[in-house]
């Protein structure tokens, strides 16, 4: 019986060792969550399609299309999603050739002259943040403080990249944009800031003290939208937890911004 005792106990301790330390779950390490296409996501209150995108690491849409999801990109608490962003999307990248119309003229005496500047057509959907996007050095760093951690695609990987700061110290948009998420709902992200930029990119401000705008609030690059705080942190430390994403998928922010001096 005594040995049948110890044996037990054996087994019992490494599990209650399992059980110990901190739940906090790392933000660069979210990426080993298990994750499959057929997968549902139950909508909760304060989620929008941005913010359930940006957690799964999926175009929004796409994630829109799969849906059946209509342009204004309402969904509501109870919504079942598949996550799913594979359906195809008519991107408003894609613009038909122009093609110059006029009436038909049997003996035109002289030949037509092409106007001296052509004009760009703006497409569906586009806005002149398309333009500001294509163009690296239009955006700009959110914070001029010292760079704490760095983007990586290794493991365990980090999305984005760290700034040092002190607390309420100003966070300002990168790029000009719309708000699509405001909010502490993602686990590890604290106060959070979601900025939408034209059809392919998002932009996220993280671990935010204060929040200084409201989703559907445009916003222009340069603009304070926040102040830096620890909110989600483990560490307590004050920092700007700062990323951004294309077509749904994580790149470094450092090849987007301009040099610093």
């Amino acid at each position: 019986m005594k040995a049948t005792w110890r044996f037990a106990v054996l087994l019992v301790l490494p599990i209650l060792g399992c059980g110990t330390g901190s739940n906090y779950a790392p933000l660069e390490d979210r990426s080993k969550t298990p994750f499959s296409f057929n997968k549902h996501h139950i909508v909760s209150k304060g989620e929008t399609l941005y913010s359930i995108a940006w957690r799964y690491n999926l175009d929004v849409r796409g994630l829109a299309v799969t849906n059946k999801i209509v342009s204004s990109y309402i969904i509501r608490p109870g919504d079942k999603l598949l996550l799913n962003d594979q359906a195809k999307v008519t991107s408003s990248r894609q613009y038909p050739p122009i093609i110059a119309q006029s009436a038909p003229v049997k003996a035109p005496k002289k030949p037509v002259v092409p106007p001296a500047k052509s004009v760009r057509p703006m497409g569906n959907n586009r806005t002149p943040i398309d333009s500001d996007i294509k163009h690296p050095f239009r955006w700009q760093w959110p914070s001029n403080n010292r760079i704490s951690k760095l983007f990586s695609t290794k493991s365990p990987q980090h999305k984005g990249i760290d700034l040092l700061g002190v607390l309420r110290e100003p966070v300002y948009a990168a790029n000009s944009g719309k708000v699509v998420y405001a909010g502490s709902g993602l686990a590890g992200y604290g106060n959070l800031l979601i900025l939408k930029h034209g059809d392919r990119y998002l932009s996220a401000y993280a671990h935010n003290s204060r929040l200084l705008v409201n989703e559907g609030q445009r916003v222009k690059v340069g603009q304070k939208i926040a102040e830096m705080g620890d909110t989600g942190t483990s560490t307590h430390i004050v920092k700007l937890h700062f990323e951004i994403r294309r077509d749904g998928k994580p790149v470094n922010p450092i090849d987007l911004m301009p040099k610093r001096k």
